[in-house]
């Protein structure tokens, strides 16, 4: 007979299952070897320990388990009491009390790991939701004896059924916790601290990641939150020891009908921080004091969180990373005979390329990653198309279009197999395609063989500036503010960045001159000037016809090369100015391109158009492309056969005209942009504005804007607009690559609905009038 899948809720009884325990002693090994590092700033005022989960604020990002004792109710709603009181959410068990006043107003979770079947889950889910439950924790786990498979669909079913967040318990696995995201689930809950940096990495912000067992004191909570947790479970132990006349078994004063009595903790502090403590994690903690419910101290636990956080120079709970712990080798079991002592060294960041330390590396993931710290805020943040437009069957459209195409070239099936299969040319396959199109859209005329087909624009960047700068004088121009992507290739190169800052109405011919002649004061050699003329990332800002014709002028004058950016012309409506390349004459322009915006991101397929001769010292020449080609050969090969035939098939069925293509999507993005100036307007008049100091451009099209405010507009006035008033956005000092930019805020307007616009803009406009109110009480 097959074997069935396992019942939902494998773990029964009243005591933590021996592979759970086991996990927790496994836990606390590695908790007593891993010490903190203390950081090296300081900081204005206490950290700030709070975090929002599933749309509450949390005094500390910790949820107390159920209590194992399921025979006594009273200590049920003990834990509760003494989770509220601390501001926390506690788990409970079914048959759960009734909620009193007297419970508090955080959410309690409920633990459905004991449930025989779907249907008795699923109307346990329901009587949950109906009874003000906050979130469901499942543990799906095969059942003892012969090991069926993990019942997946019925998770599924479970996650469709109920509106509450679900979390799954037991993925002690990368693989596992993917499926249950798979499934449907918010979040898992891994009882390996060993492998919760794999498993959060797995995850990478999709769901939350909670670590339970072993944790005793806040410097446990510091090291499961900087090894990828996003909070922890702390679990209440059983009792230990028998009653006395004065006790009830687990050092507590007895029950009361209620469970009150078990609330308030007993002895010794929870895990007391001594004076010079975080030197190792096994050195910050005096006692494991208990309270009659099993739980620690848990206000003292917060503060000792807090003081641990101090210690590493954290000021919030995401500023947590795996930079501020450090792992002891585990004690090796005495050898049979003498050996040599190991010789392989460690890495230090120190060994590192000095870029890998430069915190613009890190802007990508923040950009990625903010809106998933805050899931319940209406995100300004991500800069990517809005994928209402996308239609998964078109992806096998394009690309069969392309086959066809291939057949009607003459192409046998076997080339045609070996096309898609094989490497194929580093170049390209579809330079000709591409070349065709910009000629019909662009009015851009060069051979194809000054093309390269890239891994996305951001690949394209990388083999421009490696062919273009020869040493550690030559340097590149860029404008301030301005995309993060090239500054972290040019830092990655060794190569010195110079900042042009933009005016209001953009980057300004004259600027560039004057720094070019600057740094050849210096004895420096301007090589490259990185430009987005159509709307810009991050300002919005559009070069007018003459800005563009002078800009020209100045580069050939100045021997300079152009590289042009330019991704949000074919998504942005009304009239498009000449690309520069459209207007070179004298090959001044190298331009980059990327179909990321326009037939969709995950294609990740850019080009670049190289059409400079480049002399051999023997009268012969090549293109410029032809040597980006060879650099390209020894870094990603070739761009894949199937994303160039999907992207391909797209150009084709379009008869090249992307512009045509992204009709719909550009009057969508023009009148997002819209929405966003004119509610801005509404919530902030011109008269307003001007009181408090703010102001903003008004792009025509594109996917940012700016906000200028007069205060400081850091990460650390992100959180407070994304924790107090629900809106995220993207300071702009993240693209100022030497400073500034300190009271900027970057708006993105593609991925929103204009629902989601007006309430975000109202969002902001209290956020900017907090902050404006903050800053005159503090007189700053």
């Amino acid at each position: 007979m097959a074997a069935q899948p396992a019942r939902i809720g494998a773990r029964s009884g009243n005591s933590p299952a021996p592979a759970e325990r086991a996990a927790a002693v496994a836990n606390r090994a590695l908790f007593d070897r891993t010490g903190l590092v203390q950081g090296s700033h300081g900081l204005a005022g206490p950290p700030d320990t709070g975090v929002k989960v599933f749309g509450r604020m949390w005094s500390a990002p910790v949820v107390v388990g159920p209590h194992p004792d399921r025979a006594r109710p009273g200590r049920a709603r003990a834990v509760v009491r003494a989770g509220a009181a601390a501001g926390l959410p506690a788990v409970l068990t079914a048959p759960w009390p009734a909620h009193s006043a007297a419970d508090g107003d955080v959410p309690r979770w409920l633990d459905i790991t004991a449930v025989p079947d779907r249907r008795a889950a699923h109307e346990l889910a329901l009587r949950a939701q109906d009874a003000g439950f906050g979130a469901l924790t499942l543990r799906l786990a095969p059942a003892p004896g012969p090991r069926p498979p993990v019942d997946w669909p019925a998770l599924s079913a479970l996650c469709s059924l109920t509106s509450l967040p679900l979390l799954v318990a037991g993925t002690d696995t990368a693989r596992d916790a993917l499926r249950a995201l798979e499934a449907g689930a918010d979040g898992v809950v891994t009882s390996s601290l060993r492998e919760l940096p794999v498993i959060a990495d797995a995850v990478a912000g999709g769901g939350l990641v909670l670590l339970g067992g072993g944790i005793r004191r806040g410097a446990d909570i510091v090291v499961a939150l900087a090894s990828g947790a996003d909070a922890v479970v702390l679990e209440p132990t059983p009792p230990h020891r028998p009653p006395t006349a004065a006790t009830d078994g687990d050092g507590g004063t007895g029950e009361d009908p209620d469970g009150t009595a078990y609330g308030t903790a007993r002895g010794t502090p929870y895990g007391t921080v001594n004076e010079t403590p975080y030197g190792t994690a096994n050195e910050t903690a005096n006692g494991t004091a208990r309270t009659g419910l099993g739980l620690p101290d848990l206000p003292g636990l917060i503060r000792e969180f807090a003081r641990a956080m101090e210690f590493t120079g954290a000021g919030e709970v995401t500023d947590l990373g795996r930079e501020v712990i450090r792992v002891q080798a585990a004690p090796a079991p005495a050898p049979a005979a003498p050996a040599p002592a190991a010789t392989t060294p460690g890495l230090r960041r120190t060994d590192l390329h000095s870029a890998l330390s430069d915190p613009v590396l890190d802007t990508m993931n923040f950009l990625n990653e903010i809106t998933f710290r805050y899931p319940d805020a209406i995100s300004f943040a991500p800069g990517r198309p809005y994928d209402g437009f996308f239609d998964t069957e078109q992806i096998f459209s394009h690309a069969r279009r392309y086959l066809g195409h291939l057949a009607d070239q003459g192409s046998t099936p076997r080339q045609i197999r070996t096309a898609l299969y094989q490497y194929g040319p580093t170049a390209g396959l579809i330079r000709e395609i591409i070349a065709d199109s910009l000629r019909a859209d662009e009015d851009i005329d060069v051979p194809a063989e000054s093309l390269v087909v890239t891994l996305g624009a951001q690949e394209a960047m990388l083999l421009a500036l490696r062919a273009l700068v020869r040493g550690p004088d030559d340097v590149l121009l860029v404008s301030s503010p301005c995309y993060v992507g090239i500054i972290g290739a040019a830092r990655l190169l060794d190569i010195e960045v110079h900042p042009v800052e933009e005016r209001d109405d953009g980057l300004a011919p004259a600027d560039v001159e004057a720094a070019v002649r600057a740094l050849r004061a210096r004895g420096k050699h301007p090589r490259v000037l990185y430009v987005l003329p159509d709307h810009a990332n991050p300002s919005g800002n559009t070069l007018d016809l003459r800005t563009r014709t002078d800009l020209l002028r100045t580069a050939a004058r100045q021997g300079l090369l152009i590289l042009e950016d330019s991704p949000y012309r074919m998504v942005s409506p009304g009239l498009r100015l000449p690309t520069l390349k459209a207007l070179d004459r004298t090959r001044t322009v190298v331009h980059l391109g990327s179909f990321s915006k326009t037939v969709f991101p995950g294609a990740r397929v850019g080009y670049v158009v190289a059409d400079q001769p480049v002399a051999d010292g023997a009268g012969g020449s090549t293109l410029l492309a032809a040597e980006l080609a060879r650099i390209k050969s020894m870094i990603t090969v070739n761009t894949p056969s199937l994303s160039q035939a999907v992207v391909a098939g797209a150009l084709l069925a379009a008869q090249g005209r992307v512009s045509e293509m992204n009709s719909e999507a550009a009057a969508y993005y023009g009148e997002a942009m819209r929405s966003v100036l004119l509610h801005l307007d509404r919530c902030l008049p011109a008269g307003r504005r001007a009181e408090l100091g703010v102001r903003w451009n008004e792009p025509a099209g594109g996917f940012f804007l700016s906000v200028r405010v007069p205060f400081r507009a850091d990460e650390a006035a992100l959180a407070r607009s994304a924790q107090e008033f629900g809106v995220i956005w993207t300071p702009m000092a993240h693209f100022h690559p030497m400073g500034g930019g300190e009271n900027g805020i970057r708006l993105s307007i593609s991925y929103l609905t204009p629902t989601e616009i007006q309430e975000g803009i109202a969002r902001l406009t209290r956020f900017i009038q907090a902050e404006c109110a903050a800053n005159e009480r503090s007189g700053t």
